[in-house]
């Protein structure tokens, strides 16, 4: 019993022991963990940050040398275009860049004035229909007067001829839709003449080209490869920038057709159903 209990005691001091050399050892354990991991994670921060950097000076080098390429491609592209010009002759090139100019203007103009002559004609029927129910024609007119665009205009027309009959409310819409339709054309004309005259103009410095580059072989009296390609090159520039003028403006002129197309249509329809609507209401 002495043995065992001797055993025990000193298993039990053993054990003490033990427990009390890893609880010391445990927090400075605990305590290095710490400071590698606090370490390794400042050192990985550091990483990040200077790759961050680094990034951040690799994407701002690249927009810079990007907007430095654009500027020069820009800078480039204007001394092509001058270059070329000068080399077309100032004189047919200056007419065909008269004629783009021209075209130009005109067509903003109508487009400005087309999309100020759309109007909702769904909605101005519903208001002449309800002004001729609750105030008769006179209201009806004051709506369509207070209201811009062709349509409000054909119905103004058609209304102030209502106390002579149908059919002449029918001839005053016909006559003015007309009116209204010349209206919407002008300056059209103009346009399709620019668009045929500015590859004409391109076609005939060609030939002036072509017809110098033969005088100069003629006094030169031996065909020379540089007479010839400077006077084709000058004759097939004016060719071109005439094209590409005649195409510009066709794009435009197409455009203004069929928005002319859909407001005339538009209007015809308009026109029927506000007829309708006197009936209805006589």
């Amino acid at each position: 019993m002495k043995k065992r209990f001797t055993l025990l005691t000193l298993i039990a001091f053993l054990s003490l022991g033990t427990f009390s050399v890893f609880a010391q050892n445990e927090p400075e354990n605990i305590l290095a963990t710490e400071e590698v991991t606090e370490k390794a994670a400042e050192e990985t921060a550091t990483e990040e940050t200077a790759t961050e950097e680094t990034a951040t000076e690799e994407t701002t080098a690249e927009e810079k040398t990007k907007k430095k390429k654009k500027e020069v491609e820009e800078d480039t592209f204007h001394q092509i275009i001058k270059q070329k010009f000068m080399e077309g002759g100032p004189a047919f090139m200056g007419i065909v860049l008269l004629c783009l100019i021209l075209g130009l203007a005109l067509a903003i103009e109508r487009i400005i004035y087309l999309n100020m002559a759309t109007t909702n004609s769904k909605k101005l029927l519903n208001k002449v229909n309800d002004a001729l129910k609750s105030g008769g024609v006179d209201a009806a007119k004051e709506v369509c007067r207070n209201t811009k665009g062709p349509v409000a205009s054909i119905f103004y027309q058609g209304l102030d001829r209502s106390d002579e009959g149908l059919e002449q409310v029918e001839k005053s819409i016909v006559a003015y839709g007309g009116v209204q339709m010349g209206l919407l054309e002008k300056g059209l004309s103009w346009i399709s003449l620019f668009i045929a005259l500015a590859p004409m103009l391109g076609f005939m410095g060609t030939v002036i080209g072509m017809i110098g580059a033969f005088d100069a072989i003629e006094a030169a009296g031996d065909i020379s490869p540089s007479l010839v390609a400077g006077g084709i090159k000058v004759a097939l520039l004016t060719t071109v920038f005439g094209l590409i003028v005649a195409m510009i403006l066709q794009v435009f002129y197409n455009y203004l057709i069929s928005k002319v197309d859909s407001i005339v249509n538009d209007m015809e329809d308009a026109s029927i159903k506000l007829v309708d609507i006197l009936v209805n209401n006589k």
